[in-house]
């Protein structure tokens, strides 16, 4: 299956999911996640109108984001150590993986540096399986509340990952529970504007979380192809 048909076959089935869920297409985003394809694949991406592009390793990702010249809006989407956020501040527009308030300072810091506003969803570990990162569930308001002083930092949701099931039906317990936790922050009104975004979904479950509410969906293998890089 060629890269175009990859994405018009994404395409249908995130706009299937959206009208058995009555919701509008354009509240979903697509994150084209390139971490095992090489930079000349995800030009193509871009090429064929694909603007939001997820990486998970700064030592991959940069380069390649030099090498295409910054086009289109890069989120990071892994486990960020705090002493490689110098490498992706200023490149990544989005951080999908806030969990604890040390990153957040050193986020804070070197965007204040540089002048800019980062945006960041906070991972949450719905599923609690301890192989995954992100704050427990009970302990995301106080961290947002620390978070939320900050000016450089600006949290517009929150982000899970769900255990992978051969049935994804299984893992739509997980994507309820964000979407759950988001309302119950907002009506508490923990964040000096309500949180709006929920990223979740993978090529395996994306479908689930749309049902359920994703507004960020991140695909890999199904919309850009098994990767020539490890």
């Amino acid at each position: 299956m060629s890269l175009k048909d990859r994405i018009q076959q994404v395409e249908r089935l995130v706009q299937a999911a959206c009208e058995r869920s009555g919701r509008d297409r354009d509240d979903v985003n697509v994150v084209a996640v390139t971490k095992y394809v090489s930079m000349e694949t995800t030009g193509l991406l871009l090429d064929e109108g694909i603007v939001h592009i997820g990486e998970n390793r700064p030592q991959k990702a940069v380069p390649k984001w030099e090498a295409l010249e910054g086009r289109g809006v890069w989120h990071f989407i892994g486990h960020l150590q705090s002493n490689k956020v110098k490498d992706v501040i200023g490149k990544f527009q989005y951080i999908h993986s806030l969990d604890r308030l040390s990153l957040a300072k050193e986020l804070e810091k070197r965007a204040a540096a540089q002048g800019i506003t980062v945006s960041a969803f906070l991972q949450v570990n719905v599923s609690g399986e301890t192989s995954k990162h992100g704050v427990r569930p009970e302990d995301a308001a106080q961290l947002l509340r620390e978070i939320d002083s900050f000016s450089h930092i600006k949290v517009i949701g929150l982000m899970t990952m769900a255990p992978i099931e051969d049935d994804p039906e299984l893992t739509r317990p997980v994507f309820r529970g964000l979407r759950e936790l988001r309302d119950q922050l907002n009506a508490q009104k923990i964040t000096k504007e309500p949180l709006t975004e929920l990223s979740m979904g993978m090529s395996g479950d994306f479908e689930i979380a749309i049902e359920e509410g994703a507004t960020w969906v991140r695909l890999g293998t199904l919309l850009v192809g098994k990767g020539e890089e490890t």
